[in-house]
């Protein structure tokens, strides 16, 4: 009698044998894509996107049509149709935060007056808790080593505290939607508490929002066992969350949230999916990356002002021979920017005066010059259809790094911010009461006759 771990032996080689078997069956031709004219990720060879929909939440702007052809130009990226730069410019001169501002403008369609806005915040904040029992029962009994799956499976799971979680009239997506916003940061920062006490054997704390704090500020407060933060450090997370709660339909996770809103599913269930597909790394993963990759530079490149031995590391990095041999400069080009990313310009711009503040500058100066040299050493190394730039993961993660949140945080901060974007796009999608989207699929297997299986 074969005992267990001869069972679990054969199982897993079975598991090998039929995981070759089944890259194989599901192996295209890539010559096939040019063939049918297929546009590979729904973009073609210059990066311009499928036109797969209109939106009126979010718009970004990275080229101009000049005789036929196609002309990168300086990003842009407007919410609702108001250049970011401008909308940040006018909270700052206020001295006012502006993610709250942001999620009533993307959900709501203007900017608020200043007594709309006050009321809009006080009802954030008042949504800023959760269910009863739901910390203990579902964060602190089950902790997870990745936040992202915490954010997912607490999202699914609140679907049960709703008494109308299915309907999808928009008061009541419009309802959730405020909630969901209100709660993110609650779940992200308290299930980092649980991972780093449970898994890490850190002492658990686990602190109220205060409800006078804006939303950058409630974060700070709850992550940090003194709850002091500083205006600069909270100035600075409330930008990184403007700057990331929207980028138009057509992102990875934007589209996700038009996909899944067009099946009549509920809330919920959308954010979800959402959720998932922000957690790959090939959307919210990159500032993580930006940050270990700086540190694999500094410790290979003691002198930080060494230009030439910058372009060296960058070559070794580029060729899959250094940090983590992917052959990729993280923060480094975007599918849609190619002259500029404004996000990454506006953040710059602020990002130094944290430097100086947190006695990093030496460090932020580094950051400047692989910026300026990566994408010459990008242009001499890699044949390119389009110019690359420093997006914004290129700085977030350095800033987030600076105010002492935890890599496992990152791109949890992305959803905290980006949840204001899929809610707008959400409603959007049910407003216009659209089609199930159903893009086509060409089959290209052969077709063939069933075999009877004792003739196999």
């Amino acid at each position: 009698m074969k005992n267990k771990e001869d069972e679990t032996f054969v199982t897993e080689n079975l598991i090998k044998t039929w995981s070759k078997i089944t890259s194989e069956c599901n192996q295209l031709n890539p010559e096939l894509y040019t063939k049918y004219e297929v546009k590979r990720g729904l973009r073609d060879i210059t990066g311009k996107g499928v036109m797969a929909g209109l939106t009126r939440i979010g718009e970004v702007h990275s080229y101009i049509i000049d005789e036929g052809e196609m002309v990168p130009v300086p990003g842009k990226l407007l919410y609702r149709g108001i250049d970011i730069s401008d909308l940040i410019a006018g909270f700052k001169k206020d001295g006012r935060f502006g993610f709250e501002e942001t999620c009533y403008l993307l959900l709501l369609g203007g900017l608020p007056k200043a007594a709309q806005l006050c009321t809009f915040e006080e009802v954030l904040a008042g949504y800023r808790k959760l269910p009863e029992n739901f910390i203990r029962d579902m964060i602190l009994k089950a902790p997870s080593k990745d936040m992202m799956n915490v954010l997912a499976r607490s999202v699914l799971l609140l679907y049960s505290y709703d008494d109308s979680p299915d309907d999808t009239s928009i008061p009541n997506v419009l309802r959730q939607s405020l909630q969901l916003i209100a709660t993110f940061p609650l779940l992200a920062v308290y299930g980092y508490q649980a991972y780093s006490h449970y898994h890490s054997n850190q002492s658990l704390i686990i602190h109220s929002p205060n409800p006078a704090l804006s939303t950058a500020g409630n974060i700070l407060h709850m992550l940090r066992p003194d709850n002091k933060f500083t205006h600069i450090e909270a100035e600075l997370l409330d930008m990184a969350l403007v700057l990331h709660a929207e980028h138009g339909g057509g992102n990875n996770s934007s589209y996700t949230t038009h996909l899944v809103t067009s099946s009549g599913t509920d809330t919920y269930s959308v954010i979800a999916a959402a959720l998932g597909s922000l957690k790959g790394p090939r959307h919210g993963g990159a500032n993580i990356k930006v940050v270990q990759m700086l540190r694999d530079i500094k410790k290979n490149v003691p002198d930080w002002t060494d230009e030439t031995k910058i372009v060296e590391h960058l070559s070794k990095i580029l060729n899959k021979k250094a940090f983590d041999n992917s052959g990729l400069i993280y923060g480094i080009g975007h599918a849609v920017y190619s002259v500029s990313d404004p996000r990454a310009i506006i953040f710059k711009e602020h990002v130094e005066k944290l430097a100086e503040s947190k006695d990093k500058k030496d460090e932020f100066e580094l950051l400047s010059r692989i910026e300026r040299l990566a994408p010459q050493v990008i242009a001499r190394e890699r044949r390119m259809y389009k110019g690359v730039s420093a997006n914004v993961d290129f700085y977030s993660g350095f800033v987030y790094e600076m105010l002492g949140i935890p890599e496992e945080l990152y791109t949890p901060l992305f959803a905290i911010a980006r949840i204001a974007g899929w809610c707008a796009h959400r409603i959007e999608e049910l407003v216009n009461n659209g089609k199930i989207i159903r893009p086509a699929y060409k089959c290209v297997e052969p077709r063939r006759s069933y075999i009877d299986i004792s003739k196999r």
